[in-house]
């Protein structure tokens, strides 16, 4: 396979292939920064690091966390750090933790008025006909 020689480096299928991550994704990283461009061969084709497979990995493991590009960015300096500062970390983590507990709660909420809805249709709607659906009014309200 000449996906890696120790003179070309990864191709970006192969990086694509190791770090589980779309090559369009890679691509969208480049552009916005998020990765470091690599160089090209002379035949213009990228050649990446294995440094650049653990950059890719360690976006990739954020994104799935939900954190968001400028989170990731503010990670990955810190990440780059001779000291990194986990104080910094820790207040980007707690900022997200906060996101997910809203978003669960908003959640929750959606739980009960779907629930409390359907059992309303159930309750009203058992014929089948009715002049006024309780959900279609939860809807138009």
């Amino acid at each position: 396979m000449a996906s890696i020689t120790a003179s070309r480096g990864l191709t970006i299928g192969a990086l694509s292939q190791r770090t589980g991550v779309n090559i369009e994704t890679i691509r969208y990283y480049e552009h916005i920064g998020l990765m470091d461009k690599p160089p090209r061969t002379k035949g213009g084709h990228r050649c990446y690091a294995i440094e650049h497979a653990a950059r890719l990995r360690f976006i990739r493991r954020a994104r799935e966390l939900g954190f968001g590009i400028e989170d990731i960015r503010a990670l990955l300096a810190l990440s780059a750090r001779e000291l990194a500062s986990c104080a910094q970390a820790r207040d980007i983590a707690a900022a997200r933790l906060a996101d997910v507990r809203a978003k669960r709660d908003d959640l929750a909420k959606l739980e009960t008025i779907l629930a409390d809805t359907i059992a309303q249709c159930d309750a009203q709607c058992g014929s089948g006909v009715t002049p006024a659906c309780p959900l279609l009014e939860v809807l138009q309200a």
